[in-house]
Parts: structure tokens; C-alpha cells; sequence
């Protein structure tokens, strides 16, 4: 690579972690879009710059070329995801670049969504543009993975949740597990439901702990009530929750709380993605659900919140199943380990 082309490549990821920055900050309140963002650059100094929101605002394009103004024309303009090509609830941003001016558009990644799909890209290309694409595409990806794996598979991006203890016990046998982890760990899951389309529980936990499962963090950089409401599943087969305006369950007597009560986790979870848009997926639930997803490999992360104390043997176990050999246990890759107060938050894909 000459030394020109090295310093524009270096150029182009700078820019891009700012487009990244950017999009980081509609990353809880624009579900079921993705989050994204755009910097416009004109000889070397960024000239306007934004965000996408909220579904159904404009995109970061529109908010960029809109604080550039005159200064696009000939610009670069870096996005994190490519250009949208069809008109939705706003218009096609591939042309509103185009009519801009810009010279040269730096994209992360291609949108998978069948309605953009690279025809983003070929209208620039058709417009004269010089267009770019794969400059930090892994870390611009990573905001995205329910929307990204939803547009290309049809099923969301699971998250299981557990909070354990260091001998991995969730609860005690009578089911008390009110605390375990810390709230520094519990302020950390609200990010998580933030970022969840979905919240699937199982109806033990609804009967033994009557949990909210809402998001009210007061931590994430923009008011909870901008926060998409993440809808709550029950997974109920024996039958046992229904809704009621007078229930015991605070869950149940919430209108939109939806009960499954088929085996087949694989089929809700393609239901919540076609009717519902729930395009990243948070388990919250007992050591049977936990078992359940994870056996049939339907678990895209683990994240596990573990106390510094010990429970006991009697103790409620953090997963259940039963392997009956060494070469039939679940084994995964840590991605991160980081201390929350007191308590040890791992991250962890399966192998």
C-alpha cells in the first residue's frame, strides 16, 4: 500500500469511529431500526455529523447533510450502514446524498435488508460517487446484531442473562434470590432490557418473583420513557398465567404480554421477529428456560453476573440439563470479563 493510500485508509477509520460514536447514541431508542450514524468531512475536518433517533425520524444522513448545509457538496460522507434505497415512513437516503453533492461516501457495512441490499450503494455508484465499503465494519456491526441477523436469517440475536452465585446457584431452594448480585450488576441489566426488542421469562419466575421486566434505569444517557418498551414473553405451557386487568402479576395484567405455550422456542422465536420486529431477544429466566435455549443451541450471547458468595448445595442451579459425559458439555469463548461494584460480568459466545 503506498503511503497515500495508507493515509486515506487511516483517514477513513478515524472517520468512521466518529460516524460509530455517533450512532452509539440512538442505540436504545431506535428499535426495531438499527442504529445509525453519519459524519460528513470536507478537506479533512468533519463539517456536520448525526444520528438516527427514533424509528419513523429521519435517518443520520438527513441530520448530517442538514448540519454540513453547503458544505457537502464534494464532501466525504462516512455511515455506518449503508444507505437506505426505497422509500419508507422517510425518503431514500442514497438520494439524498446524491442531491447533497457529495464526492465519496465511506460505508462500514451493507444493509442486509432485502428492500436495501446493496441497491444503496449502486445509486450512489450510478450518481458518479466514489463509494467505499468494509472500513470498520466488525465494530460497526456489533450495534447491530439483532437487526443485521434478523434481516439475514430471520431470527434475533439472543441474549441469556443469568446472576449466580460462585458456586453457580441462582436462588435458594425455596426460590429467595433477592439479591444476589449487586446494583452496580443489576444497573448493568437494564442496558441490557434497553437494548431488547423482547424479554422472554418463563412462568415460574412470574409466580416466584413477580418481576416488572421493565426498563427504568435512570443511566442510560437518555430518559427511560424514550426507551422502546421491550415486549415481555411468558413461556406458560402448563397453562398456568392468563391475562387479568385483577391479577396477582403485575406482568399479567399488562394488555400486550404475550403467552407461549408451544415447545418449539425456534418458532417464537421467528414469530417474534416476523410479527412482532423484536429483532434482539433477552432471556430472563429460571435454570429450566436458561437450560432449554441453551441446548438447543438458540443462545447467540451469555452473560453472566457472578457474586463473590456461596449458596450451597441445596441452592437453586443456574442452568438445567443433564449431560452424561464430558463430551456433551456446553462450552464457550469469553469475550470480555469487567467487575461491576462487587460482582464479575462475563461475556461469553458459544463454541
Amino acid at each position: 500500500m503506498s503511503n497515500s493510500n495508507h493515509t486515506q485508509a487511516a483517514q477513513d477509520r478515524y472517520f468512521m469511529m466518529l460516524a460509530i460514536e455517533q450512532a452509539k447514541q440512538g442505540l436504545y431508542t431506535t428499535r426495531p431500526n438499527p442504529a445509525v450514524g453519519c459524519v460528513i468531512v470536507q478537506a479533512g475536518m468533519v463539517v456536520g455529523q448525526g444520528f438516527h433517533p427514533k424509528a419513523g425520524q429521519p435517518h443520520a444522513e438527513v441530520f448530517a447533510l442538514k448540519d454540513a448545509g453547503a458544505q457537502a457538496v464534494g464532501a466525504t460522507a462516512y455511515v455506518t450502514l449503508e444507505p437506505c434505497s426505497h422509500t419508507g415512513r422517510t425518503p431514500p437516503c442514497a438520494l439524498g446524498l446524491i442531491e447533497a453533492g457529495v464526492q465519496r461516501v465511506v460505508i462500514a457495512g451493507l444493509d442486509p435488508n432485502p428492500q436495501v441490499a446493496g441497491r444503496g450503494v449502486q445509486l450512489l455508484e450510478q450518481a458518479g460517487i466514489d463509494v467505499t465499503v468494509g472500513v470498520l465494519t466488525e465494530q460497526a456491526e456489533a450495534l447491530n446484531r439483532g437487526f443485521l441477523k434478523a434481516m439475514r436469517t430471520q431470527m434475533p440475536y439472543v441474549r441469556l442473562k443469568i446472576a449466580t452465585s460462585l458456586d453457580g446457584r441462582t436462588a435458594m431452594a425455596t426460590g429467595e434470590s433477592k439479591w444476589i448480585t449487586s446494583v452496580a450488576a443489576r444497573e448493568d441489566v437494564q442496558k441490557l432490557r434497553a437494548l431488547s426488542g423482547a424479554i422472554i421469562t418463563g412462568s415460574e419466575t412470574i409466580v416466584t418473583d413477580d418481576p416488572q421486566l421493565n426498563v427504568r434505569s435512570t443511566q442510560l444517557g437518555v430518559p427511560a420513557e424514550q426507551v422502546p418498551t421491550p415486549k415481555v414473553v411468558v413461556l406458560d405451557r402448563r397453562q398456568r398465567l392468563a391475562h387479568n386487568a385483577q391479577s396477582e402479576y403485575q406482568l399479567c395484567r399488562r394488555a400486550d404480554t404475550l403467552y407461549w405455550r408451544k415447545d418449539d422456542l425456534a418458532e417464537l422465536l421467528r414469530h417474534l421477529v416476523s410479527e412482532h420486529q423484536c429483532y434482539d431477544v433477552l432471556v430472563e429466566a429460571g435454570a429450566s428456560v436458561a437450560g432449554s435455549f441453551l441446548c438447543q443451541q438458540l443462545v447467540d450471547e451469555l452473560i453472566v453476573y457472578q457474586a463473590p458468595c456461596l449458596l450451597g448445595a441445596a441452592a437453586q442451579p443456574m442452568v438445567n440439563f443433564h449431560p452424561l459425559s464430558l463430551s456433551e458439555q456446553l462450552r464457550f469463548k469469553v469475550s470480555s470479563h469487567e467487575q461491576l461494584g462487587p460482582d464479575l460480568k462475563l461475556t461469553l459466545y458459544p463454541l
